[in-house]
């Protein structure tokens, strides 16, 4: 029989905090009695059927409250969320409380509460984490991440992330080991590129559909493969008119469609076009320095000439890096202004005007050099200059400075801790009080947008740099442990969130492969070899290069097509679990038929 939340008393002695609620200063007594109450109550009359407790401080006068649950309610909450995990005998079901024994193991879903308050956000397990920090990044050493603990500590989605930060660090070894000689005995031999760009062209589009299996044996194994789409909420930023959802039948907001429709073409698309063309207009200046400092070189034919001629590369590269996030700041502004009703829309428009951006200013001055200037050194240098800056720049500034300014307040905050002996050992007072002052984790979107913008740099000109697969695998191993350390020792503990793949990006990155075969198609045809097999004729050698490019793109389309998304045996799992599925729904049929007779 299926146990109910209301057969859980409320009062239970075994509080343990989960959660931690700051809400902000000077809040109403009664505005907090109903938020309270809404999380105490029961579910059947509107609340969450939590537990709550205040934080009891020294000087008092903080609203901050500590949300919890017994072990018998997260199970529950497991089976209320229709959590999908692993039986005894591998297969995978919906977990339920009465059948909890045949199960492995069980998962904490993530709370969700409504209300007027200044963060939210889960409180580290610090037993738990010391273990994850010392099998994660703890010890260098050369072999696979902790996933599955990872998972069980963070949640599936950023799980993921660091799984295809892995596999996407693997998948550049093969280029990074044949760019290495072919860098080292083809320098300055342009006219070996020819082979590397077809390898080039073959490795980005087996690497993504590699990938789509691997992911399906993950997520099944995490039991998130199978979890039904949920109906989606009013994002928080939502606002409008009061009105009633005529799929729901419940009172929320309403705004109109054509309102937000207008706001977007005639607002945001014109906007995002005008920091194009101010990006276009930054990288036309940036060709104008590149021209001063090789006449510059020119003149002075010195070792300091030398060096100027790699500076406009290295400006540009960091005037790139600080334009791309004050960009981000306005295409959040913006997309927040577009009022979108769901979370997923919001991120679709987000991540949309950020890409667009983010390639251009990446690239296009790579695509001028390459197809305006044919000016394969150039080239060259461009594309190491900005790759390497671009990643000193990310580490610098994602993890090793919110990491030391982190560090910097804890040992300001440990000099206060006058009642505390050892500085291990904090009070559950002292560690909310440290963790509500460090950095909020805002998603795995800017990571994603890393290795996007790192999968551009390899897949679309490397043949003419071979190094570039060298440099992000150096990059990527850094990458694993500085992002391991921000994600443990840094920032809040985030709230879990499921996911069955990584989403929108495997769209951008299959979008940037095919990019790849074009760019490398026509990289291919402007080689001294292909040139000298069309002597007469630039026609016959452009609608040769067309006809290859097209070949190559069918091909990549089929072995798309041909290479199933997920392996042999979890396609039968999935047939198998489904057949189970419609059985039971017929016997319950059968069973309520069987009960209608007899009445």
């Amino acid at each position: 029989m299926k146990e109910s939340w209301s057969s859980v008393d409320t009062l239970e002695t075994n509080f343990r905090p989960l959660v931690v609620i700051e809400l902000a200063k000077g809040t109403k007594e009664e505005t907090i009695e109903w938020f309270t109450k809404r999380i105490v109550d029961k579910k059947t009359n509107g609340g969450a059927q939590l537990l709550i407790k205040p934080l009891v401080t020294e000087n008092g006068g903080e609203n901050i409250y500590l949300v919890g649950a017994s072990h018998l309610r997260l199970l529950l909450g497991a089976e209320n969320v229709g959590l999908v995990k692993e039986c005894n005998d591998n297969s995978m079901r919906a977990f339920t409380y009465s059948s909890r024994k045949t199960f492995k193991d069980f998962a904490v879903r993530r709370l969700l509460t409504n209300g007027i308050l200044v963060q939210i956000f889960p409180l580290h397990d610090r037993e738990e984490l010391k273990k994850l920090r010392h099998t994660w990044y703890g010890q260098v050493k050369i072999g696979y991440q902790p996933l599955d603990e990872i998972r069980c500590y963070f949640g599936e989605t950023i799980a993921l992330y660091f799984g295809f930060l892995e596999y996407f660090t693997f998948a550049l070894i093969p280029m990074a080991v044949i760019g290495i000689p072919y860098y080292v005995f083809a320098w300055e031999d342009y006219d070996k590129y020819v082979m590397f760009a077809t390898f080039n062209l073959l490795w980005s589009t087996v690497i993504l559909e590699v990938w789509k299996r691997i992911c399906a044996v993950m997520t099944y194994r995490w039991g998130t493969l199978l979890m039904k789409r949920q109906f989606e909420e009013p994002r928080p930023g939502f606002h409008g008119v009061l009105g009633i959802n005529p799929v729901t039948g419940r009172e929320e907001p309403v705004y109109s469609s054509i309102k937000r429709q207008l706001r977007i073409y005639l607002v945001s698309v014109p906007f995002v076009c005008l920091c194009l063309y101010f990006s276009l207009y930054v990288m036309m200046i940036y060709f104008d320095l590149e021209q001063w400092a090789l006449d510059y070189h020119e003149e002075n034919k010195s070792n300091f000439s030398s060096l100027m001629l790699y500076v406009p590369s290295i400006i540009y590269a960091v005037v790139i890096e600080i334009m791309n996030r004050i960009y981000r700041y306005a295409a959040e502004f913006l997309t927040s202004w577009e009022n979108h009703r769901l979370e997923s829309s919001y991120q679709n428009h987000l991540i949309l005007k950020v890409l667009v951006f983010n390639f251009l200013n990446c690239f296009a001055s790579l695509f001028y050099i390459a197809f305006v200037l044919f000016d394969m050194k150039l080239l060259r240098q461009s594309l190491a200059t900005l790759l390497i800056t671009s990643q000193i720049l990310n580490q610098f500034a994602e993890s090793l400075l919110p990491y030391w300014l982190q560090k910097r307040y804890m040992k300001k905050m440990k000099e206060r801790m006058h009642s505390l002996k050892m500085d291990t050992d904090l009070s559950l007072v002292e560690q909310v009080n440290s963790e509500k002052e460090m950095g909020t984790y805002f998603g795995t979107f800017d990571d994603y947008l890393e290795l996007f913008l790192q999968f551009g740099y390899v897949s679309l000109f490397s043949c003419v740099y071979p190094l570039a697969a060298v440099f992000a695998v150096l990059n990527n191993i850094t990458e694993i442990y500085s992002d391991a350390l921000k994600m443990c020792r840094v920032y809040k503990r985030p709230f879990a969130e499921p996911t069955a793949n990584i989403g929108v990006w495997q769209l951008a990155f299959e979008t940037m492969s095919v990019i790849s075969v074009v760019t490398n198609c026509i990289l291919i045809g402007m080689s001294p070899q292909v040139n000298a097999l069309f002597p007469d004729s630039k026609m016959d050698l452009i609608l040769t290069v067309a006809l290859v490019e097209h070949l190559l793109l069918a091909i990549k389309f089929v072995m798309a097509f041909v290479i199933p998304d997920k392996p042999r045996d979890i396609q039968i799992k999935l047939a198998k679990l489904e057949f189970e599925s419609l059985e039971a729904l017929k016997q319950q049929q059968m069973k309520l038929a069987a009960e209608s007779l007899k009445e």
